[in-house]
């Protein structure tokens, strides 16, 4: 019980100052236009009036928290998943590309790794150039693929998939070599000792000791991913996903619903943290090791 209470009175702590501070900052960049509004309707209002007035405009500059979470509760609870106005729906669509690019990632990643390891050109000329390409903004790279694709006649899922792929796979590949990498010289003259093969040193020590750095990577990579799958959705026109939410939003300066967006896409990259961290756990415990 105490373990549980010093983790959600700190984290409550600093959501309730996230909250404060926010509805601070609606009511600063809402008022200018409350009070063009409020001379134009010849009202002049009181300091609570006025600050109620900026927290409840149709279209605020920055909605107030409620307002973002009576959307977010509206479109995921009130709507049936399958509509178009479900963030369910909308969530989904992102989803099954954030997946599939991770899925596509981690295994790209753990092939490059091992290539890295266990050749030293690879090590010297392919390690380079994954440090290279990830200095490139993925916002120049989405529409290009997208293009390429569409020409050729392939849209839809599989784009989106391998601009997460893109993202994703850099941090698992130099975690997964920092892993393969880790055990000490004195357990590799152990396996010397025991005339042990490379395969049975790869598969019996190296990889053991990778997993730790391998999951770490995976949380990171998987949040990348999501992050792909979003931009991904943004030069496509696309009509489904997190990122069509967010450009319809400002398309029709609709801010309410794009921070619901936004909402609904930070508690899926949660959701698949969580997911990777509890894989981890149960990995590291059928392998033998103490459970945190």
């Amino acid at each position: 019980m105490d373990r549980l209470r010093d983790k959600v009175v700190p984290v409550s702590v600093i959501v309730a100052m996230i909250v404060v501070v926010w509805y601070g900052f609606a009511a600063v960049l809402n008022g200018p236009f409350q009070r063009d509004l409020d001379r134009r309707a010849g009202e002049t209002p009181g300091f609570v009036e006025f600050m109620v007035k900026t927290w409840s405009q149709p279209k605020p500059t920055l909605p107030a928290p409620h307002q973002v979470a009576q959307n977010f509760f509206k479109t995921t609870f009130q709507v049936k998943p399958w509509s178009a106005r479900s963030l369910v729906y909308h969530s989904w669509v992102t989803l099954s590309s954030t997946m599939l690019g991770f899925a596509f990632g981690t295994a790209l990643g753990i092939l490059i790794a091992v290539g890295i390891v266990h050749f030293l050109a690879l090590d010297r000329s392919l390690m380079p150039w994954i440090i290279a390409s990830q200095t490139i903004p993925i916002l120049a790279i989405a529409p290009m693929v997208i293009v390429v694709f569409a020409a050729i006649g392939i849209t839809g899922l599989f784009p989106k998939a391998l601009i997460s792929t893109y993202l994703s796979f850099f941090p698992v590949a130099v975690g997964m070599v920092k892993g393969l990498r880790s055990p000490e010289v004195m357990h590799l003259d152990l396996m010397h000792t025991y005339n042990a093969s490379a395969a049975q040193t790869f598969w019996k020590l190296r990889v053991p000791a990778s997993l730790p750095f391998l999951f770490a990577s995976m949380k990171v990579a998987v949040a990348a991913s999501l992050v792909g799958a979003i931009v991904a959705e943004l030069p496509t026109g696309a009509v489904a996903g997190i990122g069509a939410k967010l450009l319809s939003g400002s398309y029709y300066s609709q801010t309410i619903e794009m921070w619901a967006a936004l909402v609904a896409g930070s508690l899926v990259a949660v959701l698949l943290v969580a997911m990777v961290g509890a894989a981890g756990r149960i990995t590291e415990r059928a392998m033998g090791g103490r459970p945190a």
